[in-house]
């Protein structure tokens, strides 16, 4: 998928109701989880490191993941799980483009 056409999306751990999200280590685990899809695909005998495509940040105090579309060509289901895990979970979602990601 070329650069122009991906899509970023900021899954903050904040719930819908303005509430923190626990545990406090959830963006890592999650990230930790999807750090098997990756352009490539897995790589086996290296150390463990966070797929391009899904990583943890944080913005200001707020513990996030940024998550790229192209793991959606990639594997779906990795899409379907990751975006399903905020939904479940009632977190904010916000789509961004790639000039203000990289601003942040």
């Amino acid at each position: 998928m070329t650069h122009t056409t991906s899509k970023t999306f900021i899954i903050k751990g904040i719930t819908k109701d303005g509430k923190t999200f626990r545990p406090s280590d959830w963006s890592e685990r999650l990230a930790g989880v999807m750090s098997q899809f990756r352009p490539g695909g897995a790589q086996s005998g290296r150390q463990l490191s966070y797929s391009p495509w899904c990583v943890p940040r944080v913005f200001g105090d707020v513990k996030c993941v940024v998550v790229k579309s192209d793991i959606k060509t990639l594997e779906p289901m990795a899409w379907d799980f990751v975006m399903n895990f905020a939904k479940d979970n009632q977190l904010t979602v916000v789509e961004v483009t790639d000039l203000e990601h990289q601003a942040r």
